[in-house]
C-alpha cells in the first residue's frame, strides 16, 4: 500500500502511528499517512531554525524569483496535481484545478514581494534626525490546514510566509495529505533552500505540539470554529501570533427584482459545488417575500434534479463524493435533524448510490424550505450538499439574518437595485460581501477573512494583511552628528523630535 511520509530535512523514520487515506469514490483505503509527534516536530523546527537566517538574508527579488519558478512548476504539473487532489478529496477535476489556481494567485502576489516589503521613511523628523521602518520576518511559522482545500489554503499561507523570509511548516489534513507534500517538493525544485518549507503529518497530538513549541512564532489555521477557538487560545497563551479561521453559514439574499434564472444558476454551483465542503459555500438562501420564495423554489427544484453527481474524474459531473464515510454520516445526520425540526424536505439526497461505486461517499443534493432561525440545523454548519430556504418578509428581516448569525464569513445579495445593494453592503455584519456574486472570495491582492465565530485574531489571510501577519515592523530613529565641536558640544546634543 502507498505510504505518505513527512517532507522534512533528514530521515522521516520513526512515525509509528499511521492514518488511513481513503478514495472517496469507492470507499477503499488507498494509502497510509505517517502521523508525527512532538519529537519529530523538534527535529523539523531545528532544521527550520538553521535554514531561516540565510533565507531571510536573501534579497527580496531573489526570493521572488523562486516564487516565479514555483508558479511555473505548479502550472506545468497542474493535471497531475489535480488528479492527486481529486483522488483523496473527491472533488471533481475542474474543482481541483480551481483549488490549485486560487492558491497560485496568491503566489503571483508573492512574486511582487519586493514592492510590498518596502518600509516607510521620514527625513527630518527632528533636527538632523531621520526615521525609517522595515519589515522583518517572524522567523518560523506554521500552517494547520483543512481537508477541503488541500492546495489553495497551504499556498495562501506558505506563499506569503516564505516570500517574506520565514521558514514554514505545513501540517495538512491527514485525510488528503499528498498535494501539500508535492507542493513542498516543487518549492524545493524551484530553488527554495532545504528546511524552509517542510510538511509534517499528524492529528491533535501534532497540532498541540505546534501550538506549544517555543520556536514557532506564528500559526495560521483554517478549520471548524470550535477548533479555531481552541487553536487561537492555546497559541496566544504560548505567546504566538495566531490567525484562526473558523466555520461559516453564508446567506444569499434574493430581492424581488433579482434575475432568478441567474440566481438559480449561481446557487446550484455555490450550494452544491465541491459537495458543499467549502467555508464559502452558500447553504442558506433568503428570498424576500413569499412571491419571490415561490418563484425561486419553482425554478430550484428542476435545476437540482439536473445536477449530476459522479466520480471525481467524471468530466460531466457537477460534484463528487464527500471526503469520508464519517463525514457522509454527519451530513446525513444533519438532514434528518432538519427534517425532525419541522423544515419541509423538498429534495432528499440521502440514499444516493452510483452504479459501480456503491461504497463511495456520495450524497445527493438536498433542499429544505421553511427553515427557521430557531433550528439547530440553521444555526450550525452542515458542510455538505444541502441548501436551506429561510423566508424573509422584507429587506430589514433579510439583512438581520446573516447579521445576527453566529458566523460571519461571507454573504451575498442578488438584486438589480443599486441602493439596496449599497445599503446591504454597508450595514451587514459579515466580513466578505458579494453583490450578485455568490461566493465573494477576494482576489489575492486583497485579503480573506470573516467576522464573529468565523475568525479569531486580528489579521486576515493573504494580501497586505498576510504580509503584516508574517512580518514584524522595526522602526529606526537615526542621527549622524556633523562632527563639529567636542564630544560635549551642545549643538550635537540629541533632542527627541517631539521636544524640538
Amino acid at each position: 500500500m502507498r505510504q505518505i511520509d513527512h517532507h522534512i530535512v533528514g530521515s522521516a523514520a520513526g512515525s509509528a502511528r499511521q492514518g488511513d487515506v481513503f478514495d472517496p469514490n469507492n470507499g477503499s483505503v488507498q494509502a497510509q499517512v505517517a502521523l508525527g509527534d512532538a519529537a519529530l516536530l523538534d527535529r523539523v523546527v531545528a532544521a527550520a531554525r538553521a535554514a531561516q537566517p540565510g533565507w531571510a538574508a536573501t534579497n527580496p527579488q531573489r526570493r521572488a524569483r523562486v516564487m516565479f519558478e514555483f508558479k511555473r512548476l505548479v502550472e506545468a504539473n497542474m493535471d497531475a496535481l489535480a488528479h492527486m487532489l481529486s483522488s483523496e478529496h473527491g472533488k471533481v477535476i475542474a474543482d481541483s484545478k480551481g483549488d490549485i489556481q486560487r492558491g497560485l494567485e496568491v503566489i503571483e502576489f508573492c512574486c511582487g514581494i519586493p514592492h510590498v516589503l518596502k518600509g516607510e521613511y521620514t527625513q527630518g523628523a527632528g533636527p538632523g534626525i531621520d526615521v525609517y521602518s522595515m519589515r522583518q520576518p517572524i522567523g518560523i511559522g506554521a500552517g494547520i490546514t483543512p481537508f477541503n482545500f488541500p492546495a489553495m489554503i497551504p499556498l495562501w499561507m506558505s506563499g506569503v510566509a516564505i516570500a517574506t523570509g520565514n521558514a514554514f511548516i505545513i501540517k495538512p489534513s491527514e485525510r488528503d495529505p499528498s498535494v501539500p507534500v508535492r507542493l513542498a517538493e516543487l518549492f524545493r525544485e524551484a530553488g527554495l533552500p532545504e528546511g524552509i518549507c517542510q510538511v509534517v503529518h499528524g492529528d491533535k497530538e501534532m497540532v498541540d505540539a505546534i501550538l506549544d513549541h517555543p520556536d514557532i512564532g506564528a500559526v495560521s489555521f483554517v478549520g471548524s470554529s470550535d477548533i479555531a477557538h481552541y487553536v487561537y487560545n492555546r497559541g496566544v497563551a504560548n505567546g504566538k501570533r495566531v490567525q484562526a479561521m473558523g466555520g461559516a453559514k453564508n446567506h444569499g439574499i434574493v430581492m424581488p427584482d433579482a434575475d432568478l434564472d441567474q440566481v438559480v444558476n449561481d446557487l446550484t454551483g455555490a450550494a452544491f459545488g465541491s459537495a458543499g465542503e467549502r467555508c464559502m459555500a452558500l447553504p442558506v438562501v433568503v428570498p424576500v417575500g413569499d412571491d419571490t420564495a415561490e418563484r425561486l423554489r419553482e425554478k430550484l427544484i428542476p435545476a437540482i434534479a439536473a445536477l449530476r453527481v459522479g466520480v471525481s474524474t467524471d468530466a460531466e459531473a457537477h460534484y463528487g463524493p464527500v471526503v469520508t464515510q464519517a463525514h457522509k454520516e454527519k451530513v446525513e445526520g444533519w438532514i434528518q435533524k432538519c427534517a425532525d425540526e419541522g423544515a419541509e424536505l423538498v429534495v432528499d439526497g440521502r440514499g444516493f448510490s452510483l452504479q459501480g461505486h456503491e461504497k463511495g461517499f456520495f450524497i445527493g443534493p438536498t433542499l429544505f424550505d421553511h427553515v427557521t432561525t430557531d433550528m439547530e440545523s440553521y444555526k450550525e454548519e452542515i458542510f455538505g450538499p444541502v441548501l436551506q430556504i429561510v423566508r424573509a418578509a422584507n429587506f430589514e428581516e433579510a439583512l438581520a439574518l446573516p447579521s445576527k448569525h453566529q458566523y460571519g464569513n461571507g454573504v451575498a445579495i442578488f438584486t438589480r437595485n443599486g441602493h439596496a445593494a449599497r445599503e446591504f453592503a454597508a450595514r451587514v455584519n459579515v466580513g466578505m460581501v458579494g453583490i450578485n456574486v455568490p461566493i465573494p472570495v477576494p482576489v489575492a491582492y486583497h485579503s480573506f477573512g470573516g467576522w464573529k465565530r468565523s475568525a479569531f485574531g486580528d489579521t486576515n489571510q493573504h494580501g497586505m494583511e498576510g504580509v503584516k501577519f508574517w512580518t514584524k515592523v522595526k522602526t529606526i530613529t537615526q542621527r549622524w552628528p556633523d562632527g563639529v565641536g567636542g564630544a560635549g558640544d551642545a549643538a550635537n546634543a540629541f533632542v527627541i523630535p517631539t521636544m524640538g
